[in-house]
């Protein structure tokens, strides 16, 4: 009985006092989190607005408290102009975006004169490009600074 003891110890961890992170203690599934909205701040909600609903060929949907949602895939991004309480600061690098047809959001974001002029891996990050990592992409920002990354579906390296 010791011996199965032991061996039911060692492969939870108890033995060596390391705990494993594949289940919680109580042995239901993990609470593993899901990313369901992603902010980005804005000097002015109006042309925010405008521009991404441009730059996503889809309307927002305005919110209270001077922000405006669009709904991209799982994850919302919340648009919100803080102009009433300071500076807006840019979101971090980059917020990803997978899109069916690369070339048309390409065309809009080339239009709204918003892709990058920062080099990705040595090539510009304002042209469509397949990355080192197979990915077919572009950069872009908007006037707040905040970094865009269009991804081509199908295309995505999934780490």
């Amino acid at each position: 009985m010791t011996t199965n003891k032991t061996a039911a110890m060692k492969s939870s961890g108890e033995a060596t006092g390391s705990k494993t992170t594949s289940q919680p203690e109580n042995g239901s599934a993990p609470d593993v989190p899901n990313l369901f909205r992603l902010n980005v701040e804005v000097g002015n909600l109006d042309e925010a607005a405008q521009f991404y609903e441009k730059l996503f060929g889809m309307e927002g949907r305005r919110q209270a408290g001077a922000r405006v949602y669009f709904t991209c895939g799982a994850v919302t991004l919340q648009v919100v102009d803080i102009s009433s309480q300071g500076k807006p600061h840019p979101a971090a690098k980059a917020l990803y975006f997978t899109v069916k047809d690369l070339d048309t959001v390409f065309a809009r974001a080339k239009a709204l004169g918003c892709l990058s002029k920062e080099d990705v891996h040595g090539v510009s990050g304002g042209t469509i490009g397949v990355r080192p990592w197979g990915e077919r992409s572009f950069y872009a920002e908007d006037q707040w600074k905040n970094p865009l990354c269009f991804v081509e579906a199908g295309t995505i390296y999934p780490g």
